[in-house]
């Protein structure tokens, strides 16, 4: 929001009076718990009734004029919801506790874990119901505030994205981010249909595509590839940029090392080198989102149902200096950012997400599923080099890259897992009905293929579409980095 200096203390006092509301009904619903077994509606009018002045009730047994004089009808609403929300989780966490403790006595157990304990202090951004703002455009609102003597209606412009057409908004939250004031506003989105459940897809329908996603630390952040249940391979994507994110966080990590050695102490309980660390958490979260919308983007255009990631919970940072073992760390945490903000992202597409098991998903060759070489560019391919970006089968003679070769044995090991569910077996036949062998008829089985999901060259797909990997002298393509222009604000 863009307002004048003046109101920003008008924002702090309509805060503080929202929290000194929602602490004085809190005590309320203390003190009468049989509140939390209502509904919220019925637990609203149970505590007007019991704190608020009218002519039908003109002595409440708690009046809210102890804390203040005439709080409009709505924000004190705003108030309530907010008690009640805290004070029904406040007493769930306490009925749980309760429970483990008599559990933890009856076998004799000594029980150390403390108690939950009520709010101490009261922080919750203002909630503004429909009676405390009004007259909303796209670049302005007027807001119903508390000056501190009184209350008052000011203007304030607005940025931000636009709201979708169908999209329901909700009520706007006064919330304070350092010294600046934001105007969250919350939106209701009708979502598309549940995609149906990954076994149910893939056991029902053979032509269905899967998007199985690699993740790396090299210049490729990730490798796509869209394959069916029967193997047949579609279509790849290379997202670049790998090189240029890494570069600049080992850069930040640098400066931060070098400050750090320029005093030799760290103060206890204070940030420091707060506007690098936040540069690095910035551009982590970019890149992460990015990445993820250039994901399902992808699958969205090959018309992909599943989207597979690799299962990565146990990575550890490599050796070395500071700012080494610092890029590495992050560079996890990406990777995990990755797949979180894909799979909301997918979700909304109408795309179901899952994760296999990484065992051998770079070691294993994609056609014969021996084991690989992998090796860099005029080197030996006698030897599994880690990180490598070629590789090389010696029992198929497949060569190419090793990201896309991982990239199809994470979508086959997803099709194993339901390979059971796939294949139809011929029921029994019963005994009444089985042909005596002195007649010499034999009953003859239509038994399915157990070989191998084919994945050979001849089966890929024809579209030479930007990004797919095409076949070359070496199994190799020049793959041109999909990462977006602004990456070149890396560079400073």
């Amino acid at each position: 929001m863009q307002y004048r200096p003046q109101h920003a203390q008008w924002f702090a006092a309509t805060q503080d009076l929202f929290n000194r509301v929602g602490a004085f009904y809190f005590e309320v619903i203390s003190a009468h718990e049989g509140v939390l077994d209502l509904s919220n509606q019925e637990a609203l009018t149970a505590l007007e009734t019991l704190t608020h002045a009218t002519k039908a009730n003109p002595s409440p047994v708690m009046p809210l004029s102890q804390v203040a004089e005439h709080i409009p009808a709505l924000f004190r609403r705003a108030a309530i919801h907010a008690a009640l929300g805290s004070a029904r989780s406040f007493y769930s966490h306490l009925a749980k506790w309760r429970v483990k403790k008599e559990q933890a006595q009856a076998k004799g157990k000594k029980f150390t874990e403390r108690p939950p304990v009520p709010p101490r202090r009261w922080k919750k951004p203002t909630t503004l119901y429909a009676g405390q703002w009004k007259d909303r455009r796209a670049a302005s609102i007027l807001l119903k505030l508390w000056t501190g003597t009184c209350w008052c209606w000011i203007k304030v412009r607005i940025t931000g994205r636009p709201i979708p057409p169908d999209g329901e908004m909700g009520s706007p939250t006064l919330v304070r981010s350092g010294n600046h004031w934001w105007l969250h506003t919350p939106l209701e989105k009708p979502l598309p249909s549940h995609p149906r459940k990954i076994e149910q897809q893939i056991s029902t329908n053979k032509a269905i595509k899967i998007c199985a996603v690699d993740l790396n630390l090299g210049d490729h952040l990730a490798v796509c590839t869209i394959q069916t249940v029967e193997g047949t391979i579609l279509a790849t994507r290379f997202i670049g940029g790998g090189q240029k994110i890494s570069g600049f966080r080992k850069k930040q990590l640098g400066r931060i090392a070098r400050n750090r050695s320029k005093t030799g102490l760290l103060a206890k309980g204070e940030q420091e080198n707060i506007d690098l660390w936040r540069k690095l958490k910035h551009i982590d979260e970019e890149i992460a989102h990015l990445v993820s919308v250039r994901i399902v983007q992808f699958a969205t255009a090959q018309e992909a149902t599943i989207l597979v990631f690799e299962h990565l919970g146990h990575l550890k940072p490599e050796r070395g200096k500071y700012s080494r073992r610092g890029n590495s760390k992050r560079a996890f945490w990406m990777k995990g950012r990755i797949f979180k903000y894909a799979t909301y992202k997918a979700w909304n597409a109408g795309i179901v997400t899952g994760r296999v098991n990484p065992r051998n998903t770079s070691r294993a060759c994609a056609r014969c599923h021996g084991l690989v070489a992998r090796y860099k560019a005029g080197r030996s391919a006698e030897v599994y080099t880690p990180g490598a970006p070629l590789v090389l089968c010696p029992q198929c003679n497949m060569r190419g890259h090793a990201d896309r070769n991982a990239s199809l044995v994470i979508g086959q090991h997803l099709v194993d897992r339901y390979r059971q569910s796939i294949q139809e077996k011929p029921p029994t036949p019963l005994a009444t009905e089985r042909v005596a062998k002195a007649t010499g008829v034999v009953v003859s089985q239509d038994v399915e293929s157990t070989s191998r999901p084919s994945t050979d060259v001849a089966r890929h797909g024809d579209g030479n579409g930007h990004g797919t990997a095409q076949d070359v002298l070496h199994g190799m393509a020049e793959h041109i980095s999909d990462m977006p222009r602004q990456l070149r604000l890396f560079n400073e």
